[in-house]
This record gives C-alpha cells, sequence and structure tokens, in this order.
C-alpha cells in the first residue's frame, strides 16, 4: 500500500518561501511514476504545480515556473516543493501525489496541509 504524508509550515510571510515535505511509504519514488505537486485554493479547483519523475528529471507548470522547485531525497524516499516570493494568492491545501499519467490519473494521495500566507 503507497501512502504519502505532507509536512511543513502551515503559516508563511509574504515574500518568504514555503518548504513542504511528502513522506512516501509502500513505494520507492525512485521506481516508477511521477511525483506531483497539487494544490486547492480556498473555492477553488485543484492546480497540478509540478512533479519529479522517478529518474529525477522535474515538471513545473508555467505559471509557477519562476518561483518553484522540486527536490528528492531518495535515501528518505522524501520529495520537497519549495515555491519561493508567495503572496496570499498561494494561500491553499497543498497535496503530494503519486501520479501515473499527467494530467489524467493520480491514484494516491496525501491527506493535504494548510497553507496560509499572511503576514
Amino acid at each position: 500500500q503507497v501512502q504519502l504524508l505532507e509536512s511543513g509550515p502551515g503559516l508563511v510571510k509574504p515574500s518568504q518561501t514555503l518548504s513542504l515535505t511528502c513522506t512516501v511509504s509502500g513505494f520507492s519514488i525512485a521506481s516508477d511514476n511521477y511525483w506531483s505537486w497539487i494544490r486547492q485554493p480556498p473555492g477553488k479547483g485543484l492546480e497540478w504545480m509540478g512533479a519529479i519523475l522517478y529518474s529525477g528529471y522535474t515538471y513545473y507548470t508555467p505559471s509557477l515556473y519562476s518561483r518553484m522547485s522540486i527536490s528528492r531525497d531518495t535515501s528518505k524516499n522524501q520529495f520537497t516543493l519549495h515555491l519561493s516570493s508567495v503572496t496570499p494568492e498561494d494561500t491553499a491545501v497543498y497535496y503530494c501525489a503519486r501520479t501515473i499519467r499527467v494530467g489524467v490519473q493520480n491514484d494516491y494521495w496525501g491527506q493535504g496541509t494548510q497553507v496560509t500566507v499572511s503576514s
């Protein structure tokens, strides 16, 4: 069984960098699939942000490309989101997920973590 768990701060200040870590159990992130970050602002739909492939190659949505990066620690089976220069519009519930096909299928999700950007 694949399980994912997000961890990181629930509150960040504008202009700071948000870092969230996803810890995966039951499947090696270096073995197969994409490992994605997805978010949902209040009252809005899900937004796929980006992913790291099992090989380590990264993909980012164009709207966040300039501010976003994903790294990983395969020894800990973790991957981490870094989102710089945050604003209140980045307030959302953030999820990590295993992605079988980008834009089509995410089969395992973390529970999500609320992140609020406020001064």
